[in-house]
């Protein structure tokens, strides 16, 4: 697996034993330290349990964007109306917003990917039992250090095992 700069990168992934409130900050963490790495973003709006009442702003403000999304792939024709938009729902990772709308919901969702160009370099999903994302070593100590800081061990991620 290659990074942002084609450096090889490290893969890792979510150990088990982790209480669901440090997995959620695990999910987050992540995702804030590979922001700049990731280019194309999507999610989609389902969840295998309740959204948290915390992340309901941001699940209908997804709902929101995949509905305007599909109204415009109507009309180009790219989509039909019977597509699902709570699937796939695209996320501009540079707009604040929609990255918190992201965050918010990426420890929860059945999936969310981010990308950058045609790699894939994050991956959430069975509702915030999995996770999968490769860092450079700088990448990696930033999120160890954040972890470390909100006090969630750093053996909360394993490197994975191909």
């Amino acid at each position: 697996m290659t990074n942002q700069t084609d450096a090889p990168g490290r893969e890792l992934v979510l150990a088990d034993g982790l209480s669901p409130a440090d997995a959620v900050l695990v999910h987050r963490e992540a995702l804030r330290v590979l922001r700049h790495a990731i280019d194309a973003a999507h999610l989609d709006a389902y969840s295998d349990d309740v959204w948290p009442p915390a992340v309901l702003p941001s699940y209908e403000r997804a709902l929101s964007l995949a509905r305007e999304a599909l109204a415009v792939a109507v009309a180009d024709g790219s989509r039909s109306r019977c597509h699902d938009p709570g699937m796939g729902i695209d996320i501009d990772v540079r707009d604040d917003e929609q990255f918190q709308v992201l965050s918010d919901l990426v420890p929860y969702t059945i999936n969310a990917e981010g990308r950058r160009g045609d790699r894939l370099v994050f991956s959430a999903s069975d509702s915030g039992t999995s996770l999968w994302f490769t860092v450079t070593r700088e990448q990696e100590e930033e999120l160890l250090s954040r972890l470390t800081e909100l006090g969630i061990p750093t053996t909360a991620l394993a490197a994975q095992r191909r």
